[in-house]
């Protein structure tokens, strides 16, 4: 990490973690409206359901996916919040949630998108062309589909997406300086909601 990071550090100057707070900020308000606006918004108008009788059925598994940033660790407890405390029946929760944790990891693509989209600006020194935007969007949306539920899954899929566009792997040192706390914060708590949420 430290080798990734003297490298963006020696070809971008020091300037760059200035801007470092600024994604960071990005990702967080993107990842909480998305959590904390839109899903809730879906959940209310398809399901009928209270968004805010539902967080407290599933805080167990969101407190868990928040200490170990793992969503499909905190499979087990979200199926028990799930059918225990929201009342969704078994049947549901065994097939959408497994398959939810797998596929529907929608915290991670928007965190690949936004993290690609802040490295091609620092390579390029301004906003990558509209079809390049494009081009991440949808390989971070396949990227998310095949990335392992696990810490730090999404770093691995982010390779793929910046060789999509031409940029260089090496500039993904600089967001591992802020990887872990934007991982543990919301981005799996994101997968953990919209998961359960589907069910």
């Amino acid at each position: 990490v430290l080798c990734l990071m003297l490298f963006v550090t020696a070809t971008q100057g020091p300037a760059v973690f200035a801007s470092l707070f600024w994604y960071l900020l990005t990702v967080v308000v993107a990842l909480a409206t998305h959590a904390l606006i839109v899903l809730p918004l879906i959940l209310h108008f398809v399901a009928g359901r209270n968004p805010f009788e539902y967080a407290r059925a599933l805080s167990p598994a969101l407190l868990t996916a928040f200490s170990s940033a793992s969503s499909n660790g905190t499979l087990p407890l979200t199926m028990a919040c799930v059918e225990n405390r929201a009342g969704i029946d078994n049947k549901v929760s065994s097939f959408v949630l497994p398959l939810g944790a797998t596929i529907n990891m929608d915290g991670t693509a928007l965190y690949e998108a936004v993290a690609v989209l802040f490295i091609g600006q620092l390579y390029h020194g301004a906003v990558l062309p509209l079809d390049q935007q494009l081009i991440v969007a949808f390989t971070a949306l396949l990227a998310s589909v095949g990335a392992a539920g696990i810490p730090h899954a999404g770093l691995v899929m982010m390779v793929v997406i910046l060789q999509a566009v031409g940029l260089p792997v090496e500039m993904q040192g600089i967001i591992l300086a802020v990887d872990r706390v934007l991982d543990a914060s919301l981005e799996q708590r994101a997968g953990v909601l919209a998961a359960a949420k589907a069910s």
